[in-house]
């Protein structure tokens, strides 16, 4: 007796991609498909790893050797074998790899003295120079896949195959296991608002990235909303090298003055909560850290800025969009200084992979507003706060003590220890902040009424659970 499929879903979202097997991204759209198609080799939980394609592993007493073990039944959509020597030959194109803006990743930084060697089909050796504790974190980012014949990088190991795509415009998938689970198409509506409308008209059964409403508090009782607060940080760079922040107190002052509670609830109505240092509360160590976010103290911000005696002009350079309500953000930013007595001008930047690109080569002004994005501790610590890092978006942030406590988290192989040693960074950068710690939002998807089943990470990433949706 055959089993009948559960009922098709169709998706509305931002975007609908995969990306060449090379590009790694952190776009919630392309992270949505490849979650369902293709599997990392670890996966990454509100800062805990768990098995994927790596079914298990384990290190030397000196943290410098690891080996990998693939799950046994680890099988791409074409009938190929996923082996060690697929991983290795992912990871060399991954270090030559760029982001969505052109510019290259860090994983050729944190792999210089890193070697990988194919033992058996099964196994994977890892030599590093130093222990490094985050290997297994990072590679929670590499999502395995193959080339289809159109040398698109579409077939994966993971519970859907892919039937149709057309990039930029739709992708049909189909469950591995036939009868299972439903099959879904997804649409690529870049406005949330039209993505809102079909969904209302009944032209899909879900919309996603619905955060990205121009107007947020458009949350009608006509659909359903299911949300999660983002892993990402909202945040604004402080410029370091130079200026008037160049100044540990006047950070500390710009941090103090920013009432983040009342950003949360004006520009995001409420679907956002406030930032308390570099990451989120879903990361690595910061439940460890045992923090809250610095509280809305203006006098004794105007307190620390008073003996610095600025007379000068800040400049706050804002993009239009990502993140969500840039300008908006700029607006509070600007207003909360300005009632400390500065002089605060706004630069707005209508190319936003040209912002990134300066922002990369230290062209910031005073304040930037951006995004951080990435689910690694390590690496917005290495790529974003080390000054012995020196990353690509590192702004001039120079502080001894943080240096010796990332270096510490680093090179700690033991999770629980680790974990701990990252929390002292960041109890550490909450008192020292290198930045404007604003918010963390939510991610909001909207479904037709009745349709259960559906579930968001703190990557924003959807996942439809196991059991069927009606």
């Amino acid at each position: 007796m055959t089993t009948a499929s559960p009922p098709a879903l169709t998706i509305a979202q931002e975007k609908v991609d995969f990306f060449p097997a090379n590009r790694v991204t952190d776009d919630r759209s392309i992270l949505t498909l490849k979650a369902l198609v293709m599997e990392p080799l670890c996966m990454w939980r509100d800062g805990r790893i768990f098995p994927a394609l790596f079914a298990r592993w384990e290190c030397d007493a000196q943290g410098t050797v690891w080996h990998f073990h693939l799950r046994p039944d680890a099988v791409f959509h074409d009938g190929h074998r996923c082996t060690a020597m697929d991983v290795v030959a992912f990871i060399d194109a991954i270090c030559t790899s760029v982001d969505m803006f052109g510019m290259k990743w860090s994983y050729a930084r944190y792999f210089a003295d890193v070697h990988f060697d194919a033992l058996s089909d099964d196994t994977l050796r890892v030599t590093t120079a130093r222990p490094m504790g985050d290997l297994p974190e990072i590679f929670t980012e590499f999502y395995l896949s193959r080339q289809d014949a159109h040398a698109r990088a579409v077939i994966g190991t993971g519970r859907y195959r892919v039937t149709q795509f057309t990039p930029g415009v739709s992708a049909t998938l189909h469950p591995a296991v036939v009868g299972t689970e439903p099959e879904l198409t997804f649409f690529a509506v870049p406005k949330a608002e039209d993505r809102l409308e079909r969904l209302r008209t009944g032209r899909i059964d879900l919309a996603c990235q619905m955060d990205c409403l121009e107007d947020v508090s458009d949350l009608t009782p006509d659909v359903q909303w299911l949300g999660a607060t983002h892993c990402l940080s909202v945040m604004a760079y402080l410029n370091c090298s130079r200026g008037l922040f160049r100044s540990a107190e006047a950070r500390l002052a710009a941090n103090l003055a920013i009432d983040n509670a009342a950003l949360c609830r004006e520009i995001y109505d409420g679907l956002a909560i406030p930032a308390a240092t570099i990451v989120s509360p879903y990361h690595n160590g910061f439940a460890e850290a045992g923090i809250t976010p610095l509280p809305y103290d203006p006098d004794a911000a105007r307190a620390l800025l008073a003996p610095l005696g600025f007379t000068g002009e800040v400049v706050l350079r804002t993009p239009t969009f990502m993140p969500e309500h840039a300008p908006k953000i700029a607006g509070f930013i600007k207003r909360a200084l300005e009632d400390l007595g500065l002089d605060v001008r706004i630069d707005t930047a209508t190319d936003r992979p040209g912002y990134a690109r300066e922002i990369g080569n230290k062209a910031m002004g005073d304040i930037a507003i951006f995004d951080s994005s990435p689910h690694s501790t390590f690496r917005v610590l290495n790529d974003k706060i080390s000054r012995e890092s020196h990353g690509v978006w590192w702004q001039g942030f120079d502080d001894d003590a943080v240096e010796t406590l990332i270096a510490r988290a680093n090179e700690t192989i033991d999770p629980t220890a680790r974990a701990a040693a990252y929390g002292a960074c960041l109890a550490h950068l909450r008192e020292a902040p290198p930045w404007l710690y604003l918010a963390h939002p939510k991610t909001l998807v909207a479904t037709r009424p009745g349709l259960h089943g559906i579930g968001l990470d703190h990557k924003g990433i959807l996942h439809l659970e196991p059991e069927h949706r009606t």
